[in-house]
């Protein structure tokens, strides 16, 4: 078949090379939007022109191909040249991640569809891998929460700067077992131990800590998912994700972990759900905990929080849900249609999550740059366009805001200020202080949130979190208490 290769980077190149062999593809010509590449040859095929120019070009070769070989350009110039076949009714296709083609995984020829995540997808982060490697080579490193979408993604980020030890720890016991798989496909000199743990079992966790003496934490354990966590299990979202952090927090100090990083989230800010509120709890145990002044007997651990919007495809969130509608033969469920939300790549936030670790010194919240909001709506047509089909084949329906959801979501709150840091996309918010004895009254009232109806955990919850709102606090304690079924796109 005959098709079009936009771009002459080496990956370009030697794709050409590479479909000279093959028996699906003829390449029949070459755009680039470097002028001065117009009018050469490479292997006796022609530069024809800017990719603009793909409607005329295709029509003169009767191509319905192309082939998008820009991997190192930057995520508009690849959507743009999307957007351009999509108006030409041309099928896009694209290389592998560059990431991938570094590292030997694939190679040039495995060509693919284009996917969401590629128009969706960010530029390239620039690491400190020198620091990395001084924080994580030949360290012993655990994870809580590894087995989950980030979880997993920071132990897999942590094994490239070969530690001597990484500890993964999750209560799933199923979801470890598949990271254990993944995991022993590979070839590595660290040791890694799959533990099942909750990390409020306080016992459990200072046994291990005391036991293999982790110079690096991160904790990625939490429940997430906002409109589960709104009924019928407030109380466990702030046992778990307030609590359970205190716990794991303190232990860490004792075994003197050197650097302890909370993975938080953008709900936490001036949250309307249960959720959110949850995870605020957790940042301002982790700055409580955080010694004001250091001295010869405060704990050495450094407490350091890192803030993010949604990561592209992890377990629960939109695109998944969308894909799999679409495949049903939709409708595709969106709640409202302004709704917009940021998104960042599951790799590059969990490599901005391990720089954050590196540049803390204690105390900081820092918050990644998530780039441009995306409204969901907008989202789910790329993704029926992307499917091959037509806006009309898949009905979009609006089922209204869940309790507890924002039609936006937020990166700092009201009362912070925020900082640049030396990496580009990193800031570091300035948050209130909390004092020792504001904990201590938290953590009292954790111990009573179970024997509370959850209308009143609500209402009390503002006590604790000023910036939290929730339709509790003005509608009446309901009788009795029912949840209907529908979707959302968390």
């Amino acid at each position: 078949k005959p098709v079009i290769v936009l771009g002459v980077e080496d990956a370009a190149i030697t794709l050409i090379k590479d479909l000279t062999k093959s028996q699906e593809w003829r390449v029949v010509a070459l755009l680039d939007d470097n002028k001065l590449m117009h009018g050469r040859e490479f292997m006796h095929i022609r530069v024809e022109g800017a990719i603009t120019a793909l409607p005329d070009i295709a029509e003169k070769y009767s191509c319905k191909h192309c082939i998008i070989a820009m991997p190192s350009a930057n995520h508009l110039a690849r959507r743009e040249a999307v957007n351009i076949a999509n108006l030409a009714d041309i099928e896009a296709l694209t290389l592998p991640a560059m990431s991938d083609l570094m590292s030997g995984k694939i190679s040039v020829s495995q060509i693919r569809k284009v996917d969401v995540e590629d128009l969706l997808g960010r530029d390239v982060v620039n690491l400190d891998n020198q620091g990395l490697s001084a924080m994580i080579a030949d360290n012993c490193v655990l994870v809580s929460g590894a087995a989950g979408s980030i979880g997993s993604e920071l132990c897999r980020q942590v094994l490239m700067y070969q530690p001597k030890k990484l500890i993964c720890i999750d209560i799933s016991e199923y979801a470890l077992y598949k990271l254990q798989q993944e995991f022993s496909q590979g070839e590595t000199t660290t040791q890694i131990l799959y533990i099942v743990a909750d990390v409020k079992n306080k016992t459990r966790i200072n046994h291990m800590l005391l036991s293999h003496q982790p110079k690096l934490v991160l904790h990625a354990a939490a429940y997430k998912h906002v409109p589960m966590m709104e009924d019928n299990n407030v109380s466990e979202a702030l046992i778990n994700n307030a609590f359970g952090t205190f716990q794991f927090a303190t232990a860490c100090q004792t075994a003197q972990v050197e650097k302890f990083v909370l993975i938080s989230t953008d709900k936490a800010v001036n949250p309307t759900n249960v959720m959110g509120a949850s995870k605020r709890l957790a940042e301002l145990v982790c700055q409580s905990l955080q010694p004001k002044k250091p001295s010869k007997n405060a704990p050495k651990t450094q407490f350091i929080t890192v803030r993010f919007g949604n990561v592209l495809g992890s377990s629960g969130s939109v695109i998944p849900k969308f894909r799999e509608q679409i495949a049903n033969g939709g409708p595709i469920t969106i709640t409202h249609p302004e709704i917009t939300r940021y998104f960042m790549s599951i790799p590059e936030a969990a490599q901005l999550v391990l720089q954050a670790g590196t540049m803390g010194k204690g105390g900081e919240i820092f918050v990644l740059d998530m780039g441009e909001p995306v409204k969901i709506i907008d989202l789910a047509k790329d993704m029926i366009k992307l499917s091959g089909l037509q806006q009309e084949e898949i009905r979009i329906e609006f089922t209204g805001l869940r309790p507890g959801e924002k039609l936006y979501e937020e990166l700092l709150a009201d009362d912070e200020n925020t900082l640049p840091t030396t990496h580009e996309k990193l800031r570091i918010a300035q948050a209130r202080n909390v004092s020792a004895a504001w904990l201590e009254d938290l953590l009292t009232w954790l111990e009573k949130v179970q024997h509370l109806s959850e209308h009143q955990v609500k209402i009390q919850l503002k006590d604790w979190v000023e910036e939290y709102q929730s339709n509790a606090v003005t509608l009446p304690e309901p009788s009795i208490v029912t949840i209907e079924p529908s979707q959302t796109i968390h």
